[in-house]
């Protein structure tokens, strides 16, 4: 829950900056109808309140070379000592994982993984995940088509 009471504005701001990230103070100030000053508090207001994390840019994996995108369920071993915390730490070094989410139901975590083909996903399913010590299982399935890929949270229910 924000810790911030968020208007209109202050909700288009958020909606403008996750379309364009790179919009100057002037341009985000004349999209809101306001001028530049109480523009750039809002922005800093919303950044010290956490709302806004960070700014980055957003590569194309296919035109970097990445264009296998696969998502793979993991079952841990729950037998013994819980191997959380190394498996927490293992991820972290792979750098194909670009995100992981501890799950609900039968597999422990989900995996989105981006490699080259399909002999680069073979060489980390082989040479690093199904090597790790806490690992039952895994199934794995691949991204036939995009359909929607989108970084911007909704914001409609803030209103």
């Amino acid at each position: 829950m924000p810790t911030l009471s968020l208007d209109r504005t202050d909700r288009k701001i958020l909606e403008l900056l996750q379309k364009d990230g790179r919009l100057t103070n002037l341009e985000l100030a004349q999209k809101v109808n306001l001028s530049p000053s109480p523009v750039l508090r809002r922005v800093r207001a919303l950044e010290e309140a956490g709302l806004i994390k960070q700014y980055v840019a957003l590569l194309d994996a296919e035109k970097i070379g990445l264009g296998l995108l696969a998502y793979v369920t993991v079952k841990l071993e729950k037998k013994g000592k819980m191997p959380i915390d190394s498996f927490s730490r293992a991820v972290q070094s792979w750098p194909e994982v670009v995100a992981c989410y501890s799950m609900t139901g039968d597999m422990d975590y989900l995996l989105r993984v981006h490699v080259a083909d399909l002999q680069h996903f073979s060489r980390f399913m082989m040479d690093s995940l199904l090597k790790h010590p806490g690992v039952l299982d895994s199934t794995s399935s691949f991204a036939l088509e995009r359909l929607k890929d989108t970084t911007a949270l909704p914001l409609a229910h803030l209103a």
